[in-house]
């Protein structure tokens, strides 16, 4: 799910015009918010990271009505996520949900809104036309690309300040989406 034009969505944009075949307007800037938000699937790839897919390809492989519902679903739950986020003053960018089968019952079963998967935002440090300071691991991404590391091989150690920072971003959102002090286990 996707409420602002960022990341892979974003360079898909600067080549192509579309995000997960999402065709739109000409002249967004990086970090553009959508009126609505998109559905934006993604698949798992063999290897290397997932692969953007458009709503016709989740069609083909599962079938209009599986189609639909993984698409409502995805819709309502980033809906009310970016809602609650707002209200603690950050901005819910993107997220990624991940959904499997238990018999015939549709289940959302990983990676539900954590930094891992979301694009958390300070809503106060919003600037259309830039990256944005996170809450994910862009840390973790600034670090490797500064490195030889060709992203399919096994990546390369992180130094303990970047490890650090990430984990400090995490339990700042951490704290600022619930509002309780973070614990550890």
């Amino acid at each position: 799910m996707r409420g602002y034009l960022v990341g892979s969505g974003w360079k898909d944009y600067q080549k192509t015009g579309e995000v997960c075949g999402h065709q739109l307007p000409e002249g967004l800037a990086n970090c553009a918010r959508f009126d609505e938000p998109l559905f934006t699937p993604a698949t798992k790839a063999e290897s290397g990271h997932d692969e953007n897919i458009s709503f016709e390809v989740v069609v083909q492989r599962l079938g209009l009505e599986t189609a639909e519902k993984l698409r409502a679903k995805s819709i309502d739950i980033y809906n009310r996520a970016a809602k609650h986020a707002e209200s603690q003053g950050l901005i819910l960018a993107d997220t990624k949900f991940e959904f499997g089968w238990h018999g015939d019952e549709l289940l959302l079963i990983d990676e539900v809104l954590t930094p891992d998967s979301s694009r958390f935002w300070p809503a106060d440090q919003y600037e259309l036309g830039k990256n944005q300071p996170s809450f994910d691991k862009q840390f973790v991404r600034e670090y490797l690309e500064t490195t030889t590391w060709d992203k399919n091989s096994p990546p390369p150690k992180l130094p303990s300040d970047v490890v650090d920072r990430t984990r400090s971003k995490y339990i700042e959102a951490f704290e600022r989406l619930t509002r309780a002090k973070f614990k550890w286990a």
